[in-house]
């Protein structure tokens, strides 16, 4: 019986041998596989997950304003008769001088007052163009208060727009020469208000970015001590949105152009679309070749050609000062 035991032990022990040496074998194929081999090592050495680094990021730098290059429209000029350009014109008050630099352009009535002076264009119910000189004595002269007396202009052939074309229209009667440019005397300030004189404007444009335009243009008289101005819608050939019985035009865009008389000398221009805006000034600007390039005019043309050429074709945007917001 002792020997039976002895042999059933040795069985037992065998066949454990041999079941640990099938699983021993199985485990090693099993662990030759890349994948298993992997994950093995991701348990046995896991990672240590790196250290946020903590970075400094500069404050973004605020470009300064860029000129304006596009969204313009396209080179449309007023249709008069006879052509914008090579004007002859002769000047009926010599005691003004506000066409001294030359007439910028053809029109139905051409007026001259001791403020400013003006192309009516009868087609469109306003001028193509009102010119200026103002100095720093005259913006620092207030003479007359705003009065608000609109009224028709008697001077105008044909007959100008009136206050009633406004009247409910949407638009404000948007001055061209601004009021508070010309209150250097009682005279100027009353012919300001000319119908002749204004252009319908949007309300957002004309006491939003227009008006803070006007207040940069006396700002730039007071340092540079005397400029030009020249100011005006940029009238399309044919009438598209109208407004009153007199079907006055409303322009799209408007311009405004700078002459700076004082050494060194230099020119700089805007145009503006008639619509509210809170971008900063100096993104309208642009040469006074592109703005004779829409409007058709042709301006400061008693200036020699060859300097004429130069500043208007040079926008120096650093050279004039800015007001600082």
């Amino acid at each position: 019986m002792a020997r039976r035991k002895t042999r059933k032990k040795s069985s037992n022990k065998l066949l454990k041998t041999a079941i640990l040496l099938i699983l021993f074998i199985g485990l090693w194929f099993i662990y030759q596989q890349p994948a298993v081999q992997k994950r093995i090592n991701e348990v046995l050495h896991p990672r240590k997950p790196a250290p946020t680094a903590v970075q400094t990021v500069p404050e973004p730098e605020v470009p300064a304003p860029k000129p304006q290059q596009g969204n313009l429209p396209p080179p449309e000029p007023v249709v008069v008769p006879p052509s914008t350009k090579d004007v002859t014109y002769t000047v009926k008050n010599p005691q003004f001088d506000n066409l001294s630099y030359g007439v910028p352009g053809a029109a139905d009535s051409i007026i001259e007052r001791e403020g400013y002076a003006l192309g009516y264009i009868e087609k469109h119910e306003q001028p193509a163009w009102v010119q200026y000189i103002m100095t720093s004595e005259e913006v620092s002269r207030r003479a007359a208060k705003r009065g608000d007396d609109f009224r028709p202009d008697p001077d105008v052939p044909t007959g100008s727009a009136t206050p009633q074309d406004y009247t409910r229209s949407g638009y404000d009667r948007g001055h061209l020469a601004p009021a508070a440019d010309m209150s250097f005397s009682v005279k100027t300030m009353s012919e300001s208000f000319f119908m002749s004189n204004m252009s319908p404007q949007a309300p957002q444009f004309n006491r939003g970015i227009w008006s803070k335009l006007e207040k940069q243009v006396r700002h730039f008289a007071t340092k540079e001590k005397r400029i030009v101005v020249v100011t005006g819608p940029i009238l399309p050939a044919e009438k598209t949105i109208t407004i009153g019985a007199n079907k006055v035009t409303v322009p799209q865009y408007y311009y405004k152009v700078i002459y700076d008389t004082t050494p060194p000398e230099k020119m700089i221009g805007f145009v503006l679309p008639n619509k509210g805006s809170n971008a900063d000034l100096r993104t309208f600007v642009v040469t006074v070749d592109r703005v004779e390039e829409l409007t058709g005019l042709d301006f400061f043309s008693t200036v020699p050609k060859e300097k004429q050429e130069q500043l208007e074709r040079t926008i120096t945007v650093e050279n004039w000062d800015w007001i600082r917001k």
